[in-house]
Order: structure tokens, then C-alpha cells, then sequence
């Protein structure tokens, strides 16, 4: 689910997991918020990892990388080319041993740490997306619109319809990857109507 191809959509099944998550709207390019909502995301994962690790628990394990569903509250005016009504969640996968308790006590360290305002709004929530349609896009996010097109028209090809949200799964870092060079799975919940008896 977070290694697919690059050079062909596969369909997967994606289960119930756990989620950092932290809600918001606008452009993400432009909306401070966006990146405080982000920052606040990852400094309450990496409290959580090193608390994991120094704890009772001494496990160490990786932080995942960055996602965000996107939508608008009208999906026909969906579109790459305005973004300022988007909508988006953005989130950061968690393991299972992750409790509420944990990631209440990660919250509170970290505002007492760095005052980050965003920080109250980080919620823990388990997120189920079910069957979806992905693949790996490398380049600029403002050209991901035929990638996009491509795996919309698989799921389409295939009988499906278009479901959920569009999501993405960052697998490199903005500022120290060239825009040609970044990777990002692009991901699209569907579903297949069942034929109907005679």
C-alpha cells in the first residue's frame, strides 16, 4: 500500500488503520494554516516515537510519511487550477500499540514544548478507505492532473465509480527534493456495482 508502481495502476484493499489528523481549507500552497496543521502533525508524531522508544513499550519505529485527502464540498468544482475552495485532512498513519491516552499526553508535551497553536486541533482517529486504485506519481504536484486522469479512468474502465476522497501519501520531503524528483502516491477509493440478476 505505501510501494506501489509507477508504471501501472493496482487496485488494493486498504484496512481500518490509525491516524493522526488535523482538518482544514484553502490553498495549501498559500494557507499558513496548512502548514501549521502540518507542523503541528508532525511534531506530535515524533513525540510519540520517542516517547515509544524511551517507555515501557522500547519500541522504535519509523514516523509515516505525510497524507491528505482532498475534496470540495461541490466535487464537479474540484480542481487543480483553483484550489482555494479545497477542503483537505491531512493525517500521519499510526502503529496499533497507539492509544488516545499516548497521543493526549504527545499533545500536551508538545504545547508545553513549543506553543504550537495547531496542536489542539490534532485529533486520533481511525480511518477505513476500503477498496481504492493508486499509483506512484514522480514530479511537481501541479502536474499531477493526467496521472490523476489515468487513474480515474482505470477505475472507470474497470466498472468502478469514483468514491471517498482523493488522497495522497507524500513520500518525499518538499524542501529537500527537487519538484521533478518527488514522489507521490495518488490514491482513489471505488467502488464496482454488482450485476444485477436477470
Amino acid at each position: 500500500m505505501y510501494n506501489p508502481s509507477a508504471k501501472e495502476t493496482a487496485v488494493v484493499d486498504v484496512p481500518a488503520m490509525n491516524f493522526l489528523t488535523i482538518l482544514g481549507e484553502g490553498d495549501p500552497n498559500t494557507a499558513q494554516w496548512y502548514k501549521d496543521a502540518v507542523s503541528a502533525l508532525y511534531a506530535v508524531a515524533y513525540t510519540l516515537k520517542f516517547t515509544v522508544k524511551k517507555g515501557d513499550l522500547a519500541i522504535d519505529y519509523g514516523v509515516m510519511p505525510l497524507e491528505g485527502l482532498w475534496w470540495t464540498e461541490d466535487m464537479s468544482q474540484f480542481s487543480a487550477d483553483d484550489k482555494s475552495n479545497w477542503l483537505w485532512q491531512a493525517m500521519i498513519m499510526q502503529p496499533d500499540f497507539i492509544t488516545a491516552e499516548m497521543v493526549a499526553k504527545a499533545k500536551m508535551q508538545v504545547q508545553k514544548k513549543k506553543g504550537l497553536t495547531a496542536v489542539a486541533q490534532v485529533n486520533f482517529e481511525r480511518f477505513t478507505e476500503g477498496k481504492a486504485a493508486q499509483i506512484l506519481y514522480f514530479g511537481p504536484y501541479a502536474d499531477e492532473g493526467p496521472t490523476i486522469q489515468k487513474l480515474h479512468n482505470f477505475i472507470w474502465a474497470s466498472g468502478g465509480q469514483l468514491t471517498g476522497r482523493h488522497h495522497e501519501i507524500y513520500l518525499s520531503e518538499p524542501g529537500r527534493t527537487a519538484p521533478e524528483k518527488l514522489k507521490t502516491i495518488i490514491r482513489q477509493p471505488f467502488l464496482v456495482a454488482e450485476a444485477v440478476p436477470s
